[in-house]
């Protein structure tokens, strides 16, 4: 039986999708970033997706599927599940065309997000919080679909969907006359990579085409490395908006021929880009909406003198999350430990601890003393910032050589988590 032909999305159905969004979606500016330009030697544009009416690019994939639906379909109403960004295209786009929605949304999804939804689809759409990942939501949703007959919006794996996405691809094309290098372009489920490397390859073909994961959850860069779709057993699901176990079966049929490479960046260097971003530039994003700039440094030489455009997805972060973004750019950068130090039973031993084993700079997070364990020790759970890496191994051998250590808790993640 002869294998059916992998779906691409054709130009002429991504320009009928730019035309569906006319007064949906804005044209996102493809604007230079001056700081990494400058550092990085190359220009650097950002694709400013996070500048959108929902402030990610997910209306163009949810608007230009939910156009497409028959009266009955309409009528009938839309199910979707979704981490925070889909369901806020969806819910715009159920109250712009008047379709009944109800979304599932995963219980880590940020307060933030689910306020959005709430916001854009108003009395269109109904919220069903459900499991702990976008799979526990998906599956939930699924089932809503079929036993009541509704139409599914899917997040990334419909051609729809990705065509509306692919208009992405098209309007960087369309905003500059140079020639463009290098595109970085986030990956979740694949629908923006597969509509955007799509676009490229027909009109652009040399510009090569990055994608960027979370460490965490690799499902792209380990399917194109099976050669085939796989789904993965466990993810970290920290970048939300780019979390999944598995990418849609059409995006990866396509990123498969259309990608020239698959990156995944550490979770704690996403989170100093953030830091980076807010700080210097003023921007704010999401940790899925720096996953294509935190790969920068990855490919430093490679895009010197270059030009690069990096597309900014989304900006929907919820502000109590700061804490542990910064907590996490800090262990990244090995200037954030935790240890178990034991106190010796006597007066002025916490005294000495601070003045004779911490360093001039050193600085003390998290303090946690238990109840006395015997006569001799006291222990603790400390938490120091320092301010230079190298001084982590000055600061364990004065532990030791005055008897305060009692253990290293970075580097043991299940006591980690347990007491930290």
């Amino acid at each position: 039986m002869k294998n059916k032909q992998a779906y691409f999305p054709s130009l002429e159905s991504v320009q009928q999708a730019s035309l569906n969004l006319k007064g949906v979606a804005i044209e996102t500016p493809l604007s230079k970033n001056f700081n990494l330009s400058k550092e990085l030697e190359a220009t650097i544009l950002f694709k400013r997706e996070d500048l959108q009416v929902v402030r990610s690019y997910k209306i163009r994939g949810a608007y230009n599927k939910m156009c497409s639906l028959t009266a009955d379909e309409k009528q009938r109403g839309i199910v979707c599940a979704s981490a925070g960004n889909h369901a806020q295209g969806v819910a715009l786009s159920c109250k712009l065309l008047q379709i009944k929605g109800t979304i599932f949304m995963p219980s880590p999804t940020p307060k933030q997000k689910i306020n959005q939804v709430k916001m854009f689809g108003e009395d269109f759409i109904n919220i069903i919080i459900e499991g702990d990942t976008y799979d526990d939501a998906y599956n939930a949703s699924k089932v809503e679909c079929d036993s009541k007959n509704k139409t599914f919006i899917h997040p990334f794996n419909d051609e729809k969907v990705i065509e509306g996405q692919a208009t992405v691809g098209l309007e960087i094309l369309n905003q500059t006359d140079k020639k463009i290098d290098y595109v970085f372009v986030p990956i979740g489920g694949g629908g923006l990579s597969a509509g955007l490397s799509t676009v490229f390859k027909g009109l652009s073909p040399d510009t090569k085409i990055i994608g960027v994961e979370p460490q965490g959850a690799p499902s792209m860069q380990t399917s194109i490395r099976n050669k085939k779709n796989t789904a993965l057993d466990t993810i970290d699901s920290f970048v939300d908006g780019a979390a999944v176990k598995k990418v849609g079966d059409l995006n990866f049929a396509i990123c498969l021929q259309n990608l020239d490479a698959v990156i995944t960046v550490p979770e704690g260097k996403v989170c100093q880009t953030i830091l980076d971003l807010y700080n210097i530039d003023a921007i704010v994003v999401e940790p899925a909406g720096a996953l294509s700039i935190t790969a920068l440094d990855f490919y430093a030489d490679e895009i010197k003198g270059k030009n690069v455009v990096c597309v900014v997805s989304g900006s929907n972060n919820d502000i109590t999350r700061t804490a542990d973004i910064k907590e996490r750019a800090l262990l990244y950068a090995n200037l954030k430990h935790y240890f178990i130090v034991k106190f010796p039973q006597r007066a002025g031993a916490l005294k000495q601890f601070v003045a004779e084993i911490l360093g001039p700079n050193d600085d003390i997070t998290h303090f946690e003393y238990t109840k006395k364990t015997n006569r001799e020790k006291g222990v603790a759970v400390v938490g120091l910032e320092l301010k230079s890496a190298n001084d982590l191994e000055p600061l364990i051998s004065r532990m030791k050589e005055h008897n305060f250590f009692g253990d290293y808790l970075n580097d043991k993640p299940d006591l980690f988590q347990f007491l930290v």
